[in-house]
């Protein structure tokens, strides 16, 4: 009887995230640019401050791909140029998964 009380809670619980948890959707299409022979798509992901997204396609780990550059400068001009605003550097992070993401300043 408690094992069955058990999965019962279990599974509302499961049933709860499920229903809770929303898609990710962008505020704005994303944007593909090409810099350095790599492909970024650069998204907005908040409105205040603006704060963009910069993910690098890594070409199913291609050995045989262009030659190494380094990301966060990729990055940045990824952003400059699908934006048209510069990037403020003291707000850019970068997390474990490779993402960059910005505040940008359009004067």
């Amino acid at each position: 009887m408690k094992l069955r009380l058990a999965l019962i809670a279990v599974a509302a619980l499961a049933t709860s995230a499920i229903l809770h948890t929303a898609p990710a959707i962008a505020g704005e299409e994303t944007k593909s640019v090409f810099v350095m022979s790599r492909n970024w798509a650069v998204t907005q992901v908040a409105d205040e401050p603006v704060v963009y997204r910069a993910t690098r396609d890594n070409n199913n780990l291609n050995p045989f791909g262009p030659p190494p550059r380094l990301r966060t400068t990729q990055a940045i001009a990824a952003i400059q140029q699908a934006t048209g605003c510069k990037v403020i550097f003291n707000s850019m992070y970068q997390n474990i998964s490779g993402q960059f993401f910005s505040q940008v300043s359009c004067k």
